[in-house]
Protein backbone atom coordinates (compact mmCIF):
# COMPACT_ATOMS: atom_id res chain seq x y z
CA UNK A 1 0.00 0.00 0.00
CA UNK A 2 2.78 2.58 1.24
CA UNK A 3 5.57 1.73 -1.24
CA UNK A 4 8.74 3.73 -0.79
CA UNK A 5 6.57 6.29 1.70
CA UNK A 6 8.50 6.15 4.98
CA UNK A 7 9.57 7.76 8.06
CA UNK A 8 12.63 10.17 7.91
CA UNK A 9 14.38 12.14 10.06
CA UNK A 10 11.62 14.52 10.34
CA UNK A 11 7.79 12.99 8.95
CA UNK A 12 6.46 10.41 6.75
CA UNK A 13 8.06 11.22 2.95
CA UNK A 14 7.20 10.17 -0.33
CA UNK A 15 6.65 10.58 -4.46
CA UNK A 16 3.13 12.43 -4.52
CA UNK A 17 1.79 9.59 -6.74
CA UNK A 18 2.05 7.39 -3.80
CA UNK A 19 0.41 9.83 -1.27
CA UNK A 20 -3.13 8.36 -3.47
CA UNK A 21 -6.44 9.80 -0.96
CA UNK A 22 -6.88 6.37 0.13
CA UNK A 23 -3.05 6.18 1.56
CA UNK A 24 -3.60 9.31 3.28
CA UNK A 25 -6.44 8.71 4.50
CA UNK A 26 -5.30 5.48 6.25
CA UNK A 27 -2.49 7.14 7.98
CA UNK A 28 -4.37 9.95 9.33
CA UNK A 29 -6.52 7.02 10.95
CA UNK A 30 -3.85 5.92 12.29
CA UNK A 31 -2.40 8.34 13.90
CA UNK A 32 -5.61 8.87 15.37
CA UNK A 33 -5.74 4.99 16.23
CA UNK A 34 -2.06 5.31 17.76
CA UNK A 35 -3.28 8.03 19.94
CA UNK A 36 -5.92 6.28 21.00
CA UNK A 37 -4.39 3.52 22.05
CA UNK A 38 -1.58 5.24 23.96
CA UNK A 39 -3.83 7.73 25.71
CA UNK A 40 -6.95 5.55 26.07
CA UNK A 41 -9.08 8.50 24.65
CA UNK A 42 -10.02 9.98 21.48
CA UNK A 43 -9.46 13.43 20.34
CA UNK A 44 -12.56 15.09 19.29
CA UNK A 45 -10.25 16.88 16.64
CA UNK A 46 -7.36 17.28 14.38
CA UNK A 47 -5.42 20.28 12.84
CA UNK A 48 -4.58 20.47 9.79
CA UNK A 49 -1.92 22.32 8.07
CA UNK A 50 -0.15 22.78 4.81
CA UNK A 51 2.28 24.54 2.57
CA UNK A 52 1.82 25.47 -0.96
CA UNK A 53 3.03 22.50 -3.20
CA UNK A 54 0.75 21.81 -5.79
CA UNK A 55 -0.55 18.63 -4.44
CA UNK A 56 -0.71 19.70 -0.72
CA UNK A 57 -4.39 20.64 -0.68
CA UNK A 58 -5.77 17.48 -1.85
CA UNK A 59 -3.73 15.46 0.34
CA UNK A 60 -5.02 17.74 3.24
CA UNK A 61 -8.44 16.95 1.76
CA UNK A 62 -7.88 13.21 1.96
CA UNK A 63 -6.34 13.18 5.80
CA UNK A 64 -9.76 15.18 6.66
CA UNK A 65 -11.61 12.52 5.23
CA UNK A 66 -9.48 9.50 6.84
CA UNK A 67 -10.34 11.49 10.08
CA UNK A 68 -13.88 11.65 9.24
CA UNK A 69 -13.98 7.93 8.57
CA UNK A 70 -13.21 7.57 12.74
CA UNK A 71 -15.58 10.40 13.30
CA UNK A 72 -12.96 12.88 14.28
CA UNK A 73 -13.06 16.25 13.18
CA UNK A 74 -11.23 18.44 11.22
CA UNK A 75 -9.47 22.29 12.17
CA UNK A 76 -8.49 23.89 9.28
CA UNK A 77 -5.48 25.73 9.85
CA UNK A 78 -4.65 26.84 6.28
CA UNK A 79 -1.32 27.25 4.86
CA UNK A 80 0.97 27.86 7.26
CA UNK A 81 4.37 27.17 8.81
CA UNK A 82 5.16 24.03 10.54
CA UNK A 83 6.11 25.58 13.76
CA UNK A 84 2.90 27.63 14.01
CA UNK A 85 0.70 24.97 13.54
CA UNK A 86 2.57 22.37 16.29
CA UNK A 87 1.97 26.04 18.27
CA UNK A 88 -1.45 25.83 17.62
CA UNK A 89 -1.82 22.13 18.73
CA UNK A 90 0.73 22.88 21.88
CA UNK A 91 -2.20 26.09 23.01
CA UNK A 92 -5.27 24.21 21.85
CA UNK A 93 -4.01 20.49 23.34
CA UNK A 94 -5.05 19.00 20.37
CA UNK A 95 -2.66 16.64 17.56
CA UNK A 96 -1.97 17.99 14.39
CA UNK A 97 -1.22 16.84 10.87
CA UNK A 98 1.11 19.18 8.80
CA UNK A 99 1.11 18.04 5.00
CA UNK A 100 4.42 19.24 3.27
CA UNK A 101 7.42 17.85 2.18
CA UNK A 102 9.76 20.68 3.48
CA UNK A 103 12.69 21.36 1.12
CA UNK A 104 11.96 18.20 -1.13
CA UNK A 105 11.33 18.50 -4.98
CA UNK A 106 7.32 19.38 -5.79
CA UNK A 107 6.87 15.57 -7.21
CA UNK A 108 7.22 14.51 -3.71
CA UNK A 109 5.51 15.32 -0.15
CA UNK A 110 4.85 14.16 3.10
CA UNK A 111 2.89 14.02 6.68
CA UNK A 112 3.97 15.53 9.49
CA UNK A 113 2.18 14.46 12.81
CA UNK A 114 2.22 16.50 16.44
CA UNK A 115 0.87 15.72 19.36
CA UNK A 116 -0.51 18.48 21.82
CA UNK A 117 2.32 18.10 23.46
CA UNK A 118 5.09 18.17 20.49
CA UNK A 119 6.42 16.53 17.80
CA UNK A 120 6.23 12.83 17.85
CA UNK A 121 8.81 10.67 19.08
CA UNK A 122 10.11 7.33 16.73
CA UNK A 123 8.01 4.90 19.32
CA UNK A 124 5.14 7.15 17.92
CA UNK A 125 6.70 6.57 14.30
CA UNK A 126 6.38 2.65 14.95
CA UNK A 127 2.74 2.48 16.60
CA UNK A 128 1.58 4.91 13.60
CA UNK A 129 3.08 2.06 11.08
CA UNK A 130 2.06 -0.49 13.53
CA UNK A 131 -1.42 0.81 12.99
CA UNK A 132 -1.72 0.95 10.11
CA UNK A 133 -4.65 -0.55 7.86
CA UNK A 134 -3.40 -3.38 5.22
CA UNK A 135 -5.25 -2.56 2.63
CA UNK A 136 -7.14 0.94 1.54
CA UNK A 137 -10.21 1.20 1.52
CA UNK A 138 -12.73 4.27 0.31
CA UNK A 139 -12.23 7.89 2.53
CA UNK A 140 -15.51 9.18 3.81
CA UNK A 141 -16.74 11.82 1.05
CA UNK A 142 -16.47 14.92 3.34
CA UNK A 143 -14.03 18.11 2.38
CA UNK A 144 -12.10 20.23 4.43
CA UNK A 145 -13.89 23.44 6.46
CA UNK A 146 -13.12 26.86 6.06
CA UNK A 147 -9.62 27.70 6.59
CA UNK A 148 -9.32 29.37 10.02
CA UNK A 149 -6.44 32.09 10.32
CA UNK A 150 -6.54 32.07 13.94
CA UNK A 151 -3.25 29.71 14.02
CA UNK A 152 -1.21 31.64 11.92
CA UNK A 153 -2.17 35.15 13.62
CA UNK A 154 -1.06 33.48 17.55
CA UNK A 155 2.20 32.53 15.60
CA UNK A 156 2.57 35.71 13.92
CA UNK A 157 1.73 37.74 17.81
CA UNK A 158 4.36 35.19 19.32
CA UNK A 159 7.21 37.14 17.61
CA UNK A 160 5.95 40.37 16.29
CA UNK A 161 4.78 41.38 19.51
CA UNK A 162 8.52 41.01 21.25
CA UNK A 163 9.15 43.95 23.44
CA UNK A 164 12.13 46.54 22.59
CA UNK A 165 14.88 44.49 23.60
CA UNK A 166 13.78 42.83 20.05
CA UNK A 167 13.92 45.75 18.36
CA UNK A 168 15.29 45.53 14.69
CA UNK A 169 15.28 49.44 13.60
CA UNK A 170 17.79 50.20 11.90
CA UNK A 171 18.12 47.38 9.81
CA UNK A 172 17.52 46.17 6.22
CA UNK A 173 16.68 43.30 5.36
CA UNK A 174 15.96 41.18 1.81
CA UNK A 175 13.18 38.62 2.03
CA UNK A 176 13.63 35.84 -0.47
CA UNK A 177 10.28 34.86 -0.47
CA UNK A 178 10.39 32.10 -3.56
CA UNK A 179 7.66 29.67 -2.29
CA UNK A 180 7.89 29.70 1.15
CA UNK A 181 4.90 29.00 3.20
CA UNK A 182 6.24 31.95 5.49
CA UNK A 183 7.13 34.31 2.55
CA UNK A 184 4.14 37.00 3.51
CA UNK A 185 5.38 36.55 7.57
CA UNK A 186 8.43 37.20 7.15
CA UNK A 187 7.85 40.71 6.16
CA UNK A 188 5.32 41.25 8.41
CA UNK A 189 6.94 40.24 11.58
CA UNK A 190 10.19 41.96 10.90
CA UNK A 191 8.63 45.05 10.10
CA UNK A 192 6.54 45.05 13.01
CA UNK A 193 9.73 44.79 14.79
CA UNK A 194 11.35 47.49 13.03
CA UNK A 195 12.66 46.46 9.85
CA UNK A 196 13.25 48.09 6.67
CA UNK A 197 12.16 44.60 4.43
CA UNK A 198 12.98 44.42 0.61
CA UNK A 199 11.16 41.43 -0.41
CA UNK A 200 12.62 39.46 -3.70
CA UNK A 201 12.26 36.61 -5.74
CA UNK A 202 8.44 35.36 -5.23
CA UNK A 203 7.68 32.59 -7.08
CA UNK A 204 4.45 30.93 -8.22
CA UNK A 205 5.61 27.64 -8.33
CA UNK A 206 7.01 25.31 -5.50
CA UNK A 207 10.95 25.86 -4.98
CA UNK A 208 12.72 23.43 -3.10
CA UNK A 209 15.08 25.34 -0.92
CA UNK A 210 17.27 23.09 0.93
CA UNK A 211 19.04 24.81 3.76
CA UNK A 212 21.57 22.36 3.90
CA UNK A 213 22.19 21.93 0.09
CA UNK A 214 21.39 25.45 -1.45
CA UNK A 215 21.06 25.17 -5.09
CA UNK A 216 23.67 27.73 -7.04
CA UNK A 217 21.06 29.62 -8.28
CA UNK A 218 19.88 30.76 -4.64
CA UNK A 219 23.52 31.88 -3.70
CA UNK A 220 23.88 33.40 -7.01
CA UNK A 221 20.54 35.50 -6.14
CA UNK A 222 21.30 36.31 -3.35
CA UNK A 223 24.77 37.34 -4.32
CA UNK A 224 23.53 39.90 -7.26
CA UNK A 225 20.38 41.30 -4.96
CA UNK A 226 22.79 42.48 -2.07
CA UNK A 227 25.47 43.75 -5.04
CA UNK A 228 22.39 46.09 -6.11
CA UNK A 229 21.16 47.13 -2.11
CA UNK A 230 22.51 48.09 0.91
CA UNK A 231 21.55 45.50 3.42
CA UNK A 232 22.28 43.91 6.72
CA UNK A 233 21.32 40.57 5.99
CA UNK A 234 18.85 38.66 3.29
CA UNK A 235 16.42 35.71 5.40
CA UNK A 236 14.88 32.94 3.65
CA UNK A 237 13.38 30.08 4.79
CA UNK A 238 12.57 26.22 3.34
CA UNK A 239 9.25 25.36 1.73
CA UNK A 240 7.46 24.75 5.49
CA UNK A 241 9.25 27.89 6.95
CA UNK A 242 11.08 25.02 9.69
CA UNK A 243 14.62 26.22 8.61
CA UNK A 244 15.96 29.44 8.31
CA UNK A 245 18.29 31.06 6.25
CA UNK A 246 20.69 34.15 6.79
CA UNK A 247 23.02 35.85 4.77
CA UNK A 248 25.47 38.25 5.73
CA UNK A 249 25.22 41.70 3.69
CA UNK A 250 26.90 40.38 0.97
CA UNK A 251 24.65 37.85 0.34
CA UNK A 252 26.74 34.53 1.90
CA UNK A 253 24.73 32.34 3.55
CA UNK A 254 25.60 31.41 6.92
CA UNK A 255 25.99 27.68 7.92
CA UNK A 256 22.89 26.83 9.72
CA UNK A 257 24.57 25.15 12.78
CA UNK A 258 26.73 28.77 13.27
CA UNK A 259 23.25 30.54 12.92
CA UNK A 260 21.51 27.94 15.90
CA UNK A 261 24.90 28.51 17.99
CA UNK A 262 23.94 32.28 17.52
CA UNK A 263 20.28 31.90 18.69
CA UNK A 264 21.49 29.86 21.83
CA UNK A 265 23.96 32.78 22.37
CA UNK A 266 20.73 35.61 21.58
CA UNK A 267 18.84 33.67 24.31
CA UNK A 268 21.15 33.04 27.31
CA UNK A 269 21.25 29.31 26.65
CA UNK A 270 23.10 27.29 29.51
CA UNK A 271 22.33 23.55 27.48
CA UNK A 272 22.25 22.93 23.65
CA UNK A 273 21.35 20.01 21.96
CA UNK A 274 22.80 19.48 18.63
CA UNK A 275 23.16 16.02 16.19
CA UNK A 276 26.85 15.15 15.49
CA UNK A 277 26.99 16.97 11.66
CA UNK A 278 27.19 20.65 13.62
CA UNK A 279 30.04 22.16 14.34
CA UNK A 280 32.83 21.66 17.19
CA UNK A 281 32.84 25.47 17.50
CA UNK A 282 30.04 25.15 19.84
CA UNK A 283 31.89 23.54 21.90
CA UNK A 284 34.99 25.73 21.43
CA UNK A 285 33.26 28.98 21.98
CA UNK A 286 32.40 28.30 25.64
CA UNK A 287 29.31 29.84 25.13
CA UNK A 288 27.37 26.74 26.85
CA UNK A 289 27.98 25.45 30.20
CA UNK A 290 26.47 21.30 28.46
CA UNK A 291 26.33 20.38 24.82
CA UNK A 292 24.85 17.00 23.94
CA UNK A 293 25.43 15.60 20.68
CA UNK A 294 22.31 12.98 18.70
CA UNK A 295 21.49 11.48 15.86
CA UNK A 296 20.58 13.74 12.88
CA UNK A 297 16.49 14.40 13.09
CA UNK A 298 14.16 16.40 15.41
CA UNK A 299 12.99 13.89 17.23
CA UNK A 300 16.34 12.68 18.51
CA UNK A 301 17.37 16.47 19.52
CA UNK A 302 13.72 16.64 20.98
CA UNK A 303 14.85 13.35 23.43
CA UNK A 304 18.29 15.23 24.12
CA UNK A 305 16.33 18.15 25.60
CA UNK A 306 14.46 16.07 27.50
CA UNK A 307 17.55 14.47 29.04
CA UNK A 308 19.15 18.07 29.06
CA UNK A 309 16.13 19.32 31.48
CA UNK A 310 17.53 16.69 33.90
CA UNK A 311 20.93 19.03 34.15
CA UNK A 312 18.88 21.91 35.70
CA UNK A 313 20.26 23.88 33.20
CA UNK A 314 17.95 26.73 30.92
CA UNK A 315 17.36 27.73 28.65
CA UNK A 316 17.99 24.39 26.85
CA UNK A 317 17.93 25.09 23.01
CA UNK A 318 18.36 22.54 20.51
CA UNK A 319 19.42 23.33 16.84
CA UNK A 320 20.48 20.91 13.64
CA UNK A 321 22.88 21.86 11.12
CA UNK A 322 19.76 22.93 8.61
CA UNK A 323 19.11 26.22 10.97
CA UNK A 324 16.11 24.74 12.62
CA UNK A 325 16.10 26.07 16.15
CA UNK A 326 13.66 23.75 19.06
CA UNK A 327 13.01 25.49 21.82
CA UNK A 328 13.15 23.09 25.26
CA UNK A 329 12.21 25.10 27.89
CA UNK A 330 10.65 28.78 28.67
CA UNK A 331 12.57 32.26 28.61
CA UNK A 332 11.71 35.16 29.62
CA UNK A 333 10.39 36.04 26.55
CA UNK A 334 8.89 32.78 24.94
CA UNK A 335 7.36 30.27 25.78
CA UNK A 336 8.74 26.44 25.32
CA UNK A 337 7.80 25.40 21.09
CA UNK A 338 10.15 21.86 20.71
CA UNK A 339 10.02 21.77 17.39
CA UNK A 340 11.91 23.07 14.66
CA UNK A 341 11.58 27.00 14.03
CA UNK A 342 13.18 29.48 11.76
CA UNK A 343 11.40 32.87 12.26
CA UNK A 344 12.76 32.54 16.03
CA UNK A 345 16.80 32.08 14.51
CA UNK A 346 16.09 34.52 11.91
CA UNK A 347 15.07 37.51 14.65
CA UNK A 348 18.08 36.17 17.48
CA UNK A 349 20.13 36.40 14.78
CA UNK A 350 19.32 39.67 13.50
CA UNK A 351 18.96 40.95 17.02
CA UNK A 352 22.28 39.68 18.26
CA UNK A 353 23.78 42.06 14.92
CA UNK A 354 21.60 45.12 16.06
CA UNK A 355 22.27 44.76 19.99
CA UNK A 356 26.05 44.42 19.28
CA UNK A 357 26.05 47.13 16.46
CA UNK A 358 27.80 44.53 14.69
CA UNK A 359 27.72 43.27 10.69
CA UNK A 360 26.71 39.48 10.80
CA UNK A 361 30.41 38.89 8.85
CA UNK A 362 32.35 40.22 12.37
CA UNK A 363 30.14 38.14 14.57
CA UNK A 364 30.71 34.60 12.59
CA UNK A 365 34.52 35.94 12.48
CA UNK A 366 34.65 36.04 16.48
CA UNK A 367 33.77 32.71 16.88
CA UNK A 368 36.59 29.87 16.95
CA UNK A 369 38.37 29.25 13.71
CA UNK A 370 36.14 25.94 12.73
CA UNK A 371 35.27 25.88 9.03
CA UNK A 372 32.57 23.38 7.13
CA UNK A 373 31.07 22.36 4.32
CA UNK A 374 28.12 20.18 3.45
CA UNK A 375 26.59 18.97 0.15
CA UNK A 376 25.25 15.03 -1.12
CA UNK A 377 25.11 12.83 -4.02
CA UNK A 378 21.75 12.11 -5.20
CA UNK A 379 20.10 9.26 -6.73
CA UNK A 380 22.15 7.06 -4.17
CA UNK A 381 19.60 4.32 -2.98
CA UNK A 382 19.68 3.77 1.14
CA UNK A 383 20.49 0.28 0.62
CA UNK A 384 23.80 1.06 -1.15
CA UNK A 385 24.74 4.03 1.61
CA UNK A 386 24.23 1.78 4.08
CA UNK A 387 26.28 -1.55 2.72
CA UNK A 388 29.17 0.87 2.08
CA UNK A 389 29.03 2.85 5.59
CA UNK A 390 28.29 -0.67 6.71
CA UNK A 391 31.48 -2.33 5.06
CA UNK A 392 33.87 0.81 6.34
CA UNK A 393 32.82 0.47 10.20
CA UNK A 394 33.54 -3.44 9.70
CA UNK A 395 36.37 -3.58 7.77
CA UNK A 396 39.77 -1.30 9.57
CA UNK A 397 41.60 -1.78 6.05
CA UNK A 398 38.96 -0.56 3.46
CA UNK A 399 38.73 2.42 6.08
CA UNK A 400 42.55 2.99 5.93
CA UNK A 401 42.40 2.72 2.38
CA UNK A 402 39.57 4.78 1.45
CA UNK A 403 41.78 7.73 3.44
CA UNK A 404 44.96 7.19 1.94
CA UNK A 405 47.26 10.39 2.51
CA UNK A 406 44.73 12.28 4.46
CA UNK A 407 44.99 9.60 7.32
CA UNK A 408 45.40 8.44 9.99
CA UNK A 409 42.05 8.50 11.64
CA UNK A 410 42.46 9.43 14.99
CA UNK A 411 38.85 8.73 16.10
CA UNK A 412 35.45 7.69 14.53
CA UNK A 413 32.06 8.23 15.82
CA UNK A 414 29.23 5.91 14.30
CA UNK A 415 26.40 7.89 15.91
CA UNK A 416 25.03 8.73 13.00
CA UNK A 417 26.73 6.92 9.54
CA UNK A 418 30.44 6.97 10.40
CA UNK A 419 32.18 10.20 11.53
CA UNK A 420 35.60 9.82 10.92
CA UNK A 421 38.11 12.64 12.79
CA UNK A 422 41.83 13.08 11.10
CA UNK A 423 44.61 12.90 13.17
CA UNK A 424 44.94 16.53 11.87
CA UNK A 425 42.06 17.56 13.12
CA UNK A 426 40.02 17.56 10.24
CA UNK A 427 36.40 16.19 10.29
CA UNK A 428 34.47 14.03 7.48
CA UNK A 429 31.22 12.67 7.97
CA UNK A 430 28.89 10.20 5.76
CA UNK A 431 25.53 9.53 6.35
CA UNK A 432 23.08 8.15 4.89
CA UNK A 433 19.91 10.59 4.29
CA UNK A 434 16.54 9.46 6.10
CA UNK A 435 13.85 11.48 3.42
CA UNK A 436 15.56 11.40 0.41
CA UNK A 437 17.73 8.40 -2.16
CA UNK A 438 20.90 10.76 -0.77
CA UNK A 439 24.59 10.20 0.80
CA UNK A 440 25.25 13.26 2.68
CA UNK A 441 29.08 14.02 3.40
CA UNK A 442 29.73 16.79 5.97
CA UNK A 443 33.70 18.05 6.27
CA UNK A 444 35.11 20.63 9.16
CA UNK A 445 38.92 22.16 8.54
CA UNK A 446 40.59 25.06 10.01
CA UNK A 447 40.03 26.95 6.82
CA UNK A 448 36.86 27.25 4.61
CA UNK A 449 39.29 26.05 1.57
CA UNK A 450 40.12 22.99 3.66
CA UNK A 451 36.88 22.26 4.34
CA UNK A 452 35.93 22.66 0.55
CA UNK A 453 38.13 20.88 -0.36
CA UNK A 454 37.54 17.81 1.66
CA UNK A 455 34.05 17.78 0.73
CA UNK A 456 35.10 17.64 -2.70
CA UNK A 457 37.73 14.79 -1.58
CA UNK A 458 34.82 13.08 0.32
CA UNK A 459 31.96 13.19 -2.07
CA UNK A 460 34.04 11.53 -5.09
CA UNK A 461 35.73 9.18 -2.85
CA UNK A 462 32.04 8.07 -1.64
CA UNK A 463 30.69 8.00 -5.35
CA UNK A 464 33.68 6.03 -6.43
CA UNK A 465 33.31 3.57 -3.44
CA UNK A 466 29.74 3.10 -3.71
CA UNK A 467 29.53 2.55 -7.11
CA UNK A 468 32.28 0.12 -6.61
CA UNK A 469 29.89 -1.57 -4.07
CA UNK A 470 27.54 -1.83 -6.37
CA UNK A 471 29.17 -3.31 -9.15
CA UNK A 472 30.74 -5.85 -6.59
Amino acid sequence: MTGSLKFGTSGLRGLVTELSDATCAAYAEAFVAHLQQATGSLHEAVLIGQDLRASSPQIARACAQGLARVGVASINCGTLPTPALALEAQTRSLPAIMVTGSHIPDDRNGLKFYLPQGEITKADEAGITASLATHESEPASVDLPQADGAALDRYAQRYSGLNSTWSLAGLTVGVYQHSSVARDLMVTVLEALGATCLPMARADSFVPVDTEALRAEDTALAQAFAEKQALDAIVSTDGDADRPLISDATGRFLRGDIVGLLTAQRLGAEAVVTPVTSSTAIEASGLFKSVHRTRVGSPFVIGGMQLAAGEALAPVVGFEANGGVLLGSDTSDFSALPTRDALLPIIAVLSLSRQRNQSLADIVASLPSRYTASDRLQQIPSAASSAWLAKLTADPEAMRTMVGARGPVADMDMTDGVRLRLASGDIVHFRASGNAPELRCYTESGSQQEADDLLMWGLATARAAVLEHEQN
